[in-house]
């Protein structure tokens, strides 16, 4: 889906990363290694989004353009392994994490599982805080004319405040202090995922283009509603997705209490108080057949599946009107909204 010279650069980020964590201590060069684990397996298609606006454009700084590609998909790392931890979740795509690589190392060391837990939290948080230090100074040396590295940058950074901004709402609004409305729900879900993943590599490689300031607005829109397109599909995933295929948990949702658009539509619905007695809490087999089958029931499934579908008609209609490369957006778009087929993969 992505260029190899994304790979590549993602390959020499990493391999920097390597040499000055293996010459601080061992144990540090074992964190950066639970780093460089946690990049694997992805679909890469945020620096493929980046690669297709900067192509279609017209652009030519293709050498810079895969150093930022590369920054883009550390940054989801970062994000993957701080969710991972706000969720207390120690496996990703069906293998321990950051957290629970070092959870279960200092388990095997015989220490007692509380503190051994709080261990693999603090490892975990660190990779991050690692993985978005070497993300900005990646930007930053990308080799990039310095008015273009400047405009990257003020992308980069709003993207970070924008999910963070994201990020603190999904848990906010799970404390159900008060009812969430649709309103706020799909406003969470924007923020985030629609900032990082769609709408900062459509404007960045819009920006090493050289567009003019009209396009990459419009592609921060198309961005914005293509990721929420996206964030809906995964939210089908995170309850109707079969973990094997997706590596998604399909109980940490409801267990949560997510204030997804899947619950906040079925909480108006007559179902709800069925519903709601299967949300905060682990559910065994039998559970989860049961609350999806009601989510389906009443409606609630298909609203998200139409909501999705909206959003991302519009997402397409900006993008395909630039000419941004429909054959990668197919690629990014259609293996989320396939849970029925049971061939879904998180990304």
């Amino acid at each position: 889906m992505t260029s190899v010279s994304t790979d590549e650069a993602l390959d020499r980020l990493l391999a920097s990363g390597r040499a000055r964590a293996a010459a601080t201590d061992a144990q540090h060069a074992r964190l950066w290694e639970a780093l460089v684990s946690a990049t694997e397996g992805g679909k890469r298609f945020r620096p493929a989004l980046l690669l297709a606006a900067h192509g279609a454009l017209g652009g030519t700084q293709d050498a810079a353009a895969a150093e930022v590609g590369a920054a883009v998909e550390l940054m989801h790392t970062a994000f993957v392994i701080h969710d991972d931890v706000i969720d207390g979740d120690h496996v990703r795509r069906g293998r321990p994490n950051v957290s629970g690589t070092f959870r279960d190392a200092a388990l095997d060391a015989g220490v007692a599982p509380g503190p051994a837990a709080d261990y693999g939290l603090t490892a975990a948080i660190l990779a991050g805080d690692l993985a978005l230090a070497a993300t900005v100074r990646t930007v930053a040396t990308c080799g990039a004319p310095p008015d273009v590295v400047h405009r990257l940058l003020d992308l980069f950074d709003a993207a970070l405040h924008t999910t963070a901004a994201g990020e603190l709402a999904d848990v906010r609004l799970s404390l159900g202090a008060a009812p969430t409305t649709l309103d706020e729900s799909l406003l969470m879900e924007e923020q985030k995922t629609s900032a990082y993943s769609f709408a900062l590599p459509l404007q960045a490689g819009a920006v090493l283009a050289g567009a003019d300031d009209a396009t990459i607005d419009l592609l921060g829109e198309a961005g914005r509603a293509l990721g929420v397109a996206f964030q809906l599909a995964d939210d089908l995933i995170g309850v109707f997705g079969d973990p094997r295929h997706s590596g998604k948990s399909a109980t940490n949702d409801l267990r949560t209490g997510k204030q997804t658009p899947l619950l906040v539509h079925a909480a108006s619905t007559a179902e709800w108080s069925r519903i709601a007695s299967h949300v905060g809490r682990d559910l065994d087999e039998a559970e989860l057949e049961e609350v999806r089958r009601l989510l389906t029931a009443c409606g609630s499934r298909g609203f998200v599946e139409d909501l999705a579908e909206q959003h991302l008609t519009a997402a397409r209609t900006v993008l395909d009107d630039l000419g941004i490369a429909p054959g990668v957006l197919d690629a990014v778009v259609a293996p989320p909204p396939v849970v029925a087929t049971g061939e879904e993969v998180a990304a």
